[in-house]
């Protein structure tokens, strides 16, 4: 079993900045990617950005591109999402997860974190 802690999340103006963590604990070495998902209210949940552990190869979608930037650090066991230049339209709980594919399809991810909220402000 994996566990996992995100923290980070609260209410900003639009253009601010928040930077999530998402610490791992568990059998972290079963997994080999981490990905940062979001939902907001009456939406489903849609893929933010991941990461592999050993290569910290990312991918993101287009609409963080340039605004956001996961990474992580191997000895903590703790993945970031650093978020600049927030919008409105970023508001949603914000969901970290582990598996063992380096995807960007929720159901592929075996553990996820309980969610952390973030509100963006006009």
């Amino acid at each position: 079993q994996v566990q996992l802690v995100e923290s980070g999340g609260g209410l900003v103006q639009a253009g601010g900045s928040l930077m999530l963590s998402c610490a791992a604990s568990g059998r972290t070495f079963s997994t080999y990617a981490m990905g940062w998902f979001r939902q907001a209210p009456g939406k489903e949940r849609e893929f933010v950005a991941a990461i592999i552990w050993s290569s910290g190869t990312t991918m993101y979608t287009d609409s963080v591109k340039g605004r956001f930037t996961i990474s992580v650090d191997n000895a903590k066991s703790t993945v970031y999402l650093q978020m600049n230049s927030l919008k409105p339209e970023d508001t949603a709980v914000y969901y970290c997860a582990a598996g063992q594919v380096f995807t960007e399809i929720p159901g592929k991810y075996v553990y996820w974190g309980q969610g952390t909220q973030v509100t963006v402000s006009s």
